[in-house]
């Protein structure tokens, strides 16, 4: 036993487990009266926010709901579910956020996959809920909330929300888990072809990952947070508990529509919001009338796969400053950030917006990141053109697959976290996508990014919405094939044409990564707002035969 290790054991006065919870109770403590929760015309005070999370837990405990029991909540982002992110973890369970644009059959397998004890609903879901329950052998315990400001959707529930919050007390803090890796939540992958994967995170991940947001995003106790993005997409990133470690301000809303964002931006002086690029997307070709003209910046952050720098441009015009983040649902949300490098402010907007476009650099509450030889997880080199997969490791990487041990292990196989993302790193250190390994496009024996042809795309004056997937080709083995959404709803080659498109791209891209076909038409999505390629690749593969190309490589 070494000096350091002699009689200096962890106790209780050196040692607590790390949980997100705590976020909460020293807001009450420090700022009591400040507002937690706007929704509508309804305020909540932090005092209040920490009362009712109380009321819920000792309410959950008092059924015998705690550690290994798993709760379900099917709503929207509103406040009943904030506070099911406290509430439901301080009793010791497991918190399962439902996706809400999920159909009958998908919610009926994860209410069974995750052996949920109790079920959230708010009245909105009343339809698909009791289409879904209908399908479950062992049906949970069932609580409807009556969200006043919620349009439709019949009462549901053996018992009431409010009713529920009741019978609890609001001095009854079970306190801090026991261990630091307990499960806190479990969410859902989504957007693959079969049954989605149960992702199970731990208290230390979920506290680590929210105070990288928080510095990460710059939030602060004036911040004022529009939750736009979805609280059961992976936690809201950790957003559920990273504003209130900030002891800032949420503002809660039911949907996202540009126009009600444009006026809540305003209205409170918001001064951060998530989302998709879709989201991004959806703002930046709003209606003049729907936008809103504000006196301060405000700062969005965006996942997933890279925004097209031209939506970035608009939204940088529009008083927007984007941060690029990335991550998967297995790492709590965002794992990378680009972060703003001096001297950046001085390149023309076109530049700037390609620089933010990349995935950047990892978190600061994330070990290791890496681009690596998917065989061997050697890592390539820096050089902005070796093409490998990224690798992550540390604190803020999922505890696993529920009831999934095989795909826990490939996914950590090697010691590092698979992405199956394949990415380049330029020699500053910022990781920039490519593509999933499976959109890479094979043709001629050349690699074609899906990416860059959509960022292509993107550039077109009529192009609303894009992407692109090989489509099955004699002479090429595989070309690019575009399916594409028109702005101002438009839908045909009466407004843009397929030739159109294509000498469009081939005036800004090799002519062999160019598309070969354009298929007009809204894009197939899943239920976090990601375009399903896997849908588009069985498109193009029931696609008639093209006419068949002379057999000579284009430069």
């Amino acid at each position: 036993m070494s000096l350091f290790e002699r009689n200096l054991d962890r106790n209780p006065a050196n040692s607590t487990p790390l949980s997100p919870l705590d976020f909460l109770r020293r807001a009450a403590a420090v700022y009591p009266d400040k507002i937690a929760v706007i929704h509508g015309p309804h305020r909540t005070s932090y005092r209040e926010l920490y009362a009712r999370s109380c009321r819920l837990a000792s309410a959950l405990v008092a059924r015998g709901i705690g550690r290994g029991h798993t709760v379900a909540i099917m709503a929207p982002n509103t406040p009943a579910m904030l506070e099911a992110h406290y509430g439901v973890p301080m009793a010791g369970a497991s918190l399962n956020p439902l996706n809400i644009r999920l159909d009958a059959a998908a919610i009926a397998f994860v209410l069974e996959h995750g052996g949920a004890k109790v079920l959230l609903v708010d009245r909105e879901f009343s339809e698909v809920v009791r289409a879904a329950l209908d399908r479950v052998e062992n049906p949970p315990l069932v609580v409807g909330i009556d969200d006043a400001l919620a349009e439709r959707g019949a009462p549901i529930g053996e018992l009431d929300y409010e009713a529920l919050l009741a019978e609890g007390d609001e001095n009854a803090d079970p306190g801090e888990p026991a261990d630091e890796w307990q499960a806190i939540s479990l969410n859902y992958t989504s957007g693959t072809t079969g049954n989605p994967k149960g992702v199970v995170y731990h208290h230390r991940g979920a506290y680590l990952n929210a105070f990288g947001n928080m510095i990460t995003f710059g939030l602060v106790r004036d911040s004022v947070y529009l939750w736009t993005l979805p609280m059961f997409h992976c936690d809201g990133w950790t957003f559920t508990w990273a504003v209130t470690a900030a002891c800032a301000t949420h503002v809660c809303l039911r949907k996202v529509e540009p126009a009600r964002i444009f006026a809540l931006i305003a209205e409170h002086r918001v001064t951060h919001l998530c989302g998709a690029p879709i989201v991004l997307n959806a703002l930046a070709n709003a209606p003049a009338a729907d936008k809103v003209r504000f006196d301060h910046r405000v700062e969005i952050a965006t996942g997933g796969a890279a925004p097209p720098s031209a939506v970035i441009e608009a939204m940088e015009n529009d008083g927007f400053r984007v941060t690029h983040l990335y991550g998967l649902t297995e790492c709590y949300g965002p794992a990378t950030v680009c972060a703003w490098q001096p001297g950046w402010e001085k390149l023309d907007q076109a530049t700037r917006a390609g620089k933010l476009a990349r995935q950047g650099v990892r978190y600061l509450t994330l070990e290791e990141i890496q681009v690596a030889d998917p065989e061997s997880a050697a890592e390539l080199p820096w050089d902005g053109t070796s093409l490998g997969e990224i690798m992550l490791r540390g604190n803020t990487v999922m505890k696993g697959y529920l009831k999934n041990p095989s795909a826990t292990a490939e996914a950590f196989s090697g010691g590092w976290f698979r992405t199956g993302d394949l990415a380049v790193r330029h020699p500053d250190g910022y990781i920039e996508i490519k593509d999933r390994s499976k959109d890479v496009i094979l043709s001629g024996g050349e690699n074609i990014s899906s990416l860059e042809v959509e960022e292509a795309l993107y550039r077109h004056p009529k192009v609303l919405e894009a992407a692109v997937v090989a489509r099955p080709d004699e002479i090429w083995g595989e070309t690019p094939c575009a399916f594409v959404t028109l702005k101002d709803g438009a839908g045909g080659d009466s407004d843009a044409s397929a030739e159109d498109i294509i000498g469009f791209c081939r005036e800004v891209l090799a002519h062999f990564k160019a598309p070969k076909t354009v298929v007009f038409g809204p894009l197939p999505k899943t239920s976090t707002g990601k375009i399903q390629k896997f849908v588009l690749r069985e498109r193009a593969r029931a696609l008639e035969p093209r006419v068949l190309e002379p057999r000579v490589l284009e430069p």
